[in-house]
Formats: C-alpha cells, structure tokens, sequence
C-alpha cells in the first residue's frame, strides 16, 4: 500500500504545484517529501506549507496520511542543494 500511497503524493503533487521534483520516503503513515516548484517563489514558508496540505487533504481527512514533514523549495534553492 505504501507503494501506491507514495505514487498516488508525488502525482497530485506534481499536478497541483507544476512541481518540477517530488520526493516521497517514509513508513506508509508518515511521510517525508521533498517539493520542488516554482509556485514556491517569493512564499513564506507556512504558506509552501498551505499549498501542500491543500493538495494533500483527501487523504489527511481520511487518514490514510497520519503526519508529513516537508521541505518546499524554489528550483533555485534545489540546485543549491545538489
């Protein structure tokens, strides 16, 4: 399930933010993803953080995902990463 559940994060992520990365690790509860977007630009990072909730909810309300630690990053900020 864990398998689906990480595919099913990085398409609706990618689809919501036109993210360029998606990342997906974790236990199939808890997640830890890596966003990479250009929606990103200029955000305050609890905003970053709205816009991926947001995009995440479905399965945050039914409790399929329990918890997520996220990083949000500009491709700027990606590349100075690498």
């Amino acid at each position: 399930m864990s398998g689906h559940i990480n595919s099913w994060i990085e398409q609706v992520l990618t689809d919501a933010l036109a993210a360029e990365q998606v990342l997906v690790g974790g236990d199939g509860r808890h997640f830890e993803i890596t966003v990479v977007s250009t929606h990103f630009e200029g955000q305050r990072p609890v905003k970053k953080q709205q816009l991926v909730y947001a995009a995440l909810n479905e399965k945050i309300a039914d409790g399929t995902i329990h918890a997520v630690m996220m990083k949000t990053l500009t491709p700027t900020e990606w590349q100075a990463q690498q």
